[in-house]
């Protein structure tokens, strides 16, 4: 009988450890309003970066492009 309980104490010691870690608990943490506005922030400021950084590589060669037709256009009226 006792070694029958022997060799089933590691399943029933696994099993009870593996009960207790996918036990939900409480995390007893709080996040105050500065910490919630700063990290709202953090991610607003990563996201404006990233349109601006998208909106830079579309508009300078738009504007490279916009003034060479400008200065194409006035070369022709002087040319005229």
């Amino acid at each position: 009988m006792r070694d029958d309980m022997m060799s089933r104490m590691p399943a029933i010691a696994l099993s009870a450890m593996l009960t207790l870690f996918l036990l939900p608990t409480p995390a007893l943490a709080y996040i105050g309003p500065g910490v919630g506005a700063g990290a709202i922030g953090a991610v607003l400021g990563v996201i404006g970066s990233i349109f601006l950084g998208l909106f830079a590589i579309i508009w300078y060669p738009v504007k490279r492009m916009l003034r060479l037709r400008k200065k194409k256009d006035k070369d022709e009226g002087s040319a005229n």
